[in-house]
């Protein structure tokens, strides 16, 4: 079975949409403006969410509207083979560094019960869910620059396995003063999501196929990692990939780095390169798009790529 991205949601700032993101990564530079998950989400519920649930609300919202699987605020599809993956590196580390210092000053009776449920490290995954009532597999990883393609790679896992039918995949980092302490700069402060399906799935719902997900691959250094990569898919034509990673790939062919435009994207970055692919993609651009996430000083380089949808009557090519 093939497998495809059937919707995307964008909740950055300057970009709101799969259209908006390509376009401002073409001009090396987004407009500005924060997301405001309020006029997304409306006020009620937010309150008590930290920042990077907020986000991550946004970023679902939006993929589950893009892709169908959301129509006038109700689910179309069984929402217990629905599947929920979110890849955030920093996520809540803001309120777990709060509650750890109240609880040094003031004891754990100082602690908000407001508080508690946000110090949770799957709290955003588990907030998009309960919110849509998606009952599939629910995960969230936290594993370096390489974290957000490894999300979607588990996520083709549940699938081949037949574990869930839709997998939603969410990608998020917040800018706060803890976070930027710990990677050393401002964050993006926002969210991108995916929806992946099979592609016959996708087709008996009557959604669209935005692009064929293609191999992947994880290595220790970027050079193996995309060379490994060669030997099982053909030429890119383009990359998704950081600065750091350039010496190493093919020249002469267009680089995109989105922590040029947006800052540090961290655990966010692979869900944010596949939505900026599956933009231009949209916009009819040529061949596949290969992915690279993490550099040879990190602890890990997650590769995958994606394809263009396969016109009707069309046989695909094998992975």
């Amino acid at each position: 079975m093939r497998m495809a991205v059937t919707g995307v949601g964008v909740a950055l700032p300057g970009a709101d949409s799969a259209t908006a993101l390509a376009a401002a990564l073409a001009t090396g530079r987004h407009p500005g403006g924060a997301v405001e998950p309020a006029a997304v989400l409306g006020k009620k519920g937010l309150r008590y969410k930290d920042r990077a649930t907020q986000l991550g609300l946004c970023a679902a919202q939006r993929v589950l509207t893009d892709s169908g699987l959301l129509a006038d605020g109700a689910l179309t599809v069984d929402g217990t083979r629905t599947a929920v993956l979110v890849s955030s590196n920093l996520g809540n580390v803001d309120t777990v560094c709060r509650v750890v210092r109240t609880i040094a000053d003031e004891g754990t009776y100082g602690v908000s019960p407001m508080d508690t449920p946000n110090a949770s490290s799957n709290i955003i995954a588990s907030e998009i869910a309960i919110r849509w009532g998606l009952k599939g597999p629910n995960l969230m990883l936290c594993n370096g620059p390489a974290s957000g393609l490894d999300a979607i790679r588990w996520g083709a896992a549940l699938l081949r396995s037949g574990r869930a039918d839709h997998v939603v995949v969410v990608g998020v980092e917040p800018d706060n003063e803890i976070a930027r302490g710990l990677v050393g700069g401002p964050l993006v402060d926002g969210a991108a999501a995916v929806v992946l399906e099979h592609t016959e799935a996708a087709e008996a719902r009557g959604a669209t196929v935005r692009a064929l997900i293609g191999a992947h691959t994880r290595g220790l250094d970027v050079a193996g990692t995309i060379g490994e990569l060669a030997e099982v898919e053909s030429e890119p034509a383009a990359w998704y990939a950081p600065a750091a990673a350039t010496p190493s790939l093919a020249a002469g062919l267009p680089v995109h780095d989105l922590a040029a435009v947006w800052g540090e994207l961290s655990g966010a970055l692979g869900v944010v390169q596949c939505a900026a692919a599956v933009g231009a993609l949209d916009q009819g651009a040529d061949g596949p798009m290969w992915l690279v996430a993490g550099t040879d000083s990190d602890d890990g380089v997650a590769t995958l790529v994606l394809r263009p949808p396969v016109p009707a009557g069309v046989q695909p090519a094998a992975v």
